[in-house]
């Protein structure tokens, strides 16, 4: 476990939610809450949410939950950044230079914009980044091995576990996103979902098997398979 960081924590933490966030249901717990902030510092595993939080990005677009999530871990991943003139010829991922000609060949930036990625699309996007994405689809697996697979990732400092679930069975507005796991606390059995739209909803704690639940829900955009998580590494 990395230390804990007092000055990021208050960054992400103790930010009030904005008035125009959506309400969230009392199944779960906002990290920007007492209780929530309480959850972070006791957790067994946060090590991903110091690596992801200096990175945090939010998504420009409805349809960007993907490419946010994908700008933030290719940052904390350390991946080499594209240069620019607006950066002093430094870089950094952003939603804009995530997109290149190999994604293109993925799905265009265009049709992203019209229906976001699929939990495959997703992978195939860090493919074409060189970076490493193990697709596992809910209906294939089980909540145990999820809990187990994605706590060992939150742990170490290697990978990142995203997760593609249905907002509605969460609890939230409607339909899927995408956003990556910061942390897991094991004495509620909560994750905790770093949302890249900060606009709607900040930051939760939701119940493993509820998360599990809603990534085990049918994708249209994807024949139907069901949705799940990605382990990304380098």
């Amino acid at each position: 476990m990395r230390p804990f960081v007092p000055g990021l924590f208050f960054l992400l933490v103790a930010l009030p939610a904005a008035a125009e966030t959506l309400p969230l249901p009392q199944s779960l717990i906002p990290l920007n809450s007492a209780e929530g902030g309480q959850m972070l510092l006791s957790s067994e595993a946060n090590a991903d949410y110091f690596d992801l939080g200096i990175h945090f990005t939010n998504q420009v677009h409805p349809a960007f939950c993907g490419p946010a999530t994908i700008a933030m871990v290719l940052n904390a991943l350390e991946v080499e950044r594209p240069k620019s003139d607006m950066t002093l010829g430094l870089g950094l991922f952003d939603q804009e230079n995530v997109f290149t000609p190999e994604t293109e060949a993925v799905k265009p930036r265009a049709r992203i914009e019209r229906a976001g990625l699929t939990l495959d699309e997703l992978a195939g996007m860090f493919g074409a980044h060189a970076v490493s994405a193990q697709v596992h689809h809910a209906e294939e697996g089980t909540l145990d091995a999820f809990r187990s697979a994605a706590v060992a990732s939150i742990e170490d400092d290697e990978s990142f576990v995203l997760v593609n679930y249905l907002r509605a069975g969460i609890g939230q507005e409607r339909g899927g996103h995408i956003s990556p796991l910061a942390a897991y606390d094991a004495d509620t059995d909560r994750f905790l979902i770093l949302d890249v739209s900060r606009y709607k909803y900040p930051p939760v704690w939701v119940d493993a098997a509820t998360l599990f639940d809603a990534m085990n829900t049918p994708d249209s955009d994807n024949d139907n398979r069901s949705r799940g998580y990605l382990l990304v590494s380098r």
